[in-house]
């Protein structure tokens, strides 16, 4: 079942937002994180945060990533051009309100939230590192270490063939 949910998400997702952002930014490495973070968030179930008020796929809250990306000198102009393409104001409400409805747009301020990361993404297989990333970059206030590894393992394999 997760299986079908990662390869809807991707069809109905990821691929379009990846095709709204630079094609330097669709990268193996950045579909590995883009699952595995999803995975690790909401196992692409939940598009609001079970008692808590991130939202979307993503797990994203309005005074965190959301105005992080809106406002971060690397991703200010991409979210500008992905919010337009998605018809929202580029604002930290209008993006927060439409993260659980807008999978597209969740998925596009995922990777525009990797790209703010001033360390290249890491190799596929490198489990150690992707959770550092997602820990500097998500700073989730209750990490789940003990499911990473297997999350991301689910990822690289519909990555890598």
């Amino acid at each position: 079942m997760v299986g079908a949910l990662v390869s809807e998400i991707i069809k109905t997702g990821i691929d379009p937002a990846l095709a709204l952002l630079p094609a330097k930014m669709d990268t193996p490495a950045a579909r590995v994180m883009l699952l595995a973070i999803g995975l690790q968030g909401s196992r692409f179930i939940h598009r609001r945060q079970i008692g808590g008020p991130a939202r979307g796929f993503w797990q994203f809250e309005k005074g965190g990533g959301v105005r992080g990306v809106l406002t971060h000198a690397n991703t200010r102009e991409q979210a500008q051009a992905v919010c337009k393409a998605r018809g929202i104001p580029a604002t930290a409400d209008a993006v927060y309100d439409a993260l659980d409805e807008d999978d597209v747009l969740a998925a596009a301020f995922a990777r525009l939230l990797l790209w703010s990361d001033p360390k290249a993404l890491p190799a596929p297989g490198d489990a150690e590192s992707a959770w550092a990333l997602y820990l500097r970059t998500w700073r989730p206030g209750k990490p789940h270490p003990q499911t990473w590894p297997a999350l991301y393992r689910q990822a690289v394999a519909e990555v890598v063939p």
